[in-house]
């Protein structure tokens, strides 16, 4: 038996695995920001050791049934339990596993519990400089998930996935099934900043008047963000979902939606620099998050390819968080380098 540890921004969730089938999980609402703000991991390890132990009492099990943990994500990095170099792009699933790195250290982890920790992956772009800023970029955390995507899906190779979280990140996965490399944008946390922090805020604030159907979708909205980004650019586009408040007969929601869309349609600058890295796009793509924004940028993607191939959605909640635990277990699965006798 082992656990998987999920650790985002603001929430850890621990998955207790016994024979590949995920028999628990503790879930407390602590994450990586909470370092941020105090200063200090103390509280996110407090918060481990609290889900690993709502986890065994969920199960009916002590503690010391655990072999290992795996944890992977940002977890890994300043900000979490122990900070580990990225790899290299292009990286194999193999690859991944054989650079884990295993800790049985009560200074770093809170439980007399092996960790294995997963490295996180980076653009392969030689020695940074000013002029190839363009080709930097990094992931920790949606390695994991990519390959418990394709082990779930079993997609044609290559493939081309697109993670909608509080970023947007393009993963390529070349013919051999090895991360080729990504492409991320802020657009996630641009969305909340913009929301919370600017008067755009109120105007797309839901009201009684304002219908409560979550499957809403305007092919024409897309269409108008889409021209109002590329003409007269992402920043004025998003002032315009004020001006639309008051001279347009329009709801929240869809102002909601037209801000969305413009985010969408900013983010598609990202295929622009998958081709200059040599990403082939002409795949198929898996999209990855919720319905609604899922549907945009399905609809950005034909407009955006030329010819593009079949297009996957896994939008379920549970679905999307079961991809990091599948992972994880495709990660150490019958590999000697992370198995609990290597570990003793």
């Amino acid at each position: 038996m082992f656990a998987v540890i999920d650790c985002g921004s603001t929430n850890t969730r621990v998955y207790l695995i016994d024979e590949d089938k995920v028999i628990s999980k503790g879930e407390v609402h602590i994450g990586v920001q909470d370092t941020i703000n105090s200063g200090s991991n103390q509280k996110l390890k407090d918060g481990i050791k609290e889900a690993f132990e709502v986890a065994a009492k969920e199960a009916a099990i002590s503690l010391q049934d655990i072999q290992y943990a795996v944890a992977s994500g940002m977890i890994t990095s300043e900000i979490g339990l122990l900070a580990i170099p990225h790899l290299v792009a292009p990286v194999s699933l193999e690859d991944l596993a054989k650079h884990v790195q295993i800790v049985n250290d009560p200074t770093i982890f809170p439980l007399p519990i092996p960790v294995v920790f997963v490295r996180g992956i980076k653009n392969d772009c030689g020695e940074s400089h000013w002029d190839n800023i363009r080709k930097i970029d990094l992931m920790r955390g949606e390695e994991t998930q990519a390959f418990g995507l394709l082990a779930q899906l079993v997609p044609t190779l290559p493939v081309t996935i697109i993670e909608l979280g509080s970023t947007t990140k393009l993963i390529h996965i070349d013919k051999e099934g090895r991360i080729a490399g990504s492409i991320t944008t802020l657009s996630g946390q641009v969305y909340d900043a913009v929301k919370k922090g600017t008067f755009l805020g109120g105007c797309i604030k839901d009201n009684e008047e304002s219908p409560k159907d979550t499957e809403f979708y305007s092919e024409e909205i897309v269409k108008r963000a889409c021209d109002c980004v590329q003409k007269a650019g992402f920043l004025r586009t998003l002032l315009f979902t004020r001006f639309i408040q008051f001279t347009l007969p329009t709801t929240a929601q869809e102002r909601k939606f037209f801000m969305e869309s413009a985010i969408a349609a900013d983010d598609l600058k990202i295929f622009d620099e998958a081709q200059e890295l040599g990403f082939d796009l002409n795949t198929d793509f898996i999209i990855v998050g919720n319905k609604g924004r899922s549907r945009i940028y399905e609809a950005l993607i034909k407009e955006r390819v030329q010819n593009p191939k079949k297009i996957i959605s896994v939008c379920e909640k549970k679905d999307i968080e079961m991809l990091a635990v599948r992972g994880a277990m495709e990660i150490v699965k019958g590999n000697i380098h992370v198995s609990p006798l290597a570990m003793v």
